[in-house]
């Protein structure tokens, strides 16, 4: 759903609201996209790191489960437990 239609600013502000951490906290560091915009420089705001995820979706650690007020990344698997 996310590769197919772009992620709302919005929404990805709750989800990482949800999930109770910073922007940073929920990138992939491995993905070129990571790289390729020296995404490691801590001096980028969190509003610009969502606006790198909404334009290169692949960044966003996966997947996320959600119930109600809460979300967690499913990685390991194991995690998703702590919310059901």
């Amino acid at each position: 759903m996310y590769l197919d239609e772009m992620l709302q600013k919005e929404f990805l502000k709750e989800i990482i609201q949800k999930l109770g951490i910073s922007p940073r906290d929920l990138l992939r560091t491995g993905e070129s996209a990571y790289k390729e915009n020296n995404l490691k420089d801590s001096n980028i705001l969190d509003e610009e790191i969502i606006n790198f995820m909404i334009e290169y979706p692949k960044l966003i650690e996966r997947p996320i489960y959600v119930k109600g007020s809460k979300a967690i990344v499913g990685r390991p698997p194991e995690n998703v437990l702590k919310i059901i």
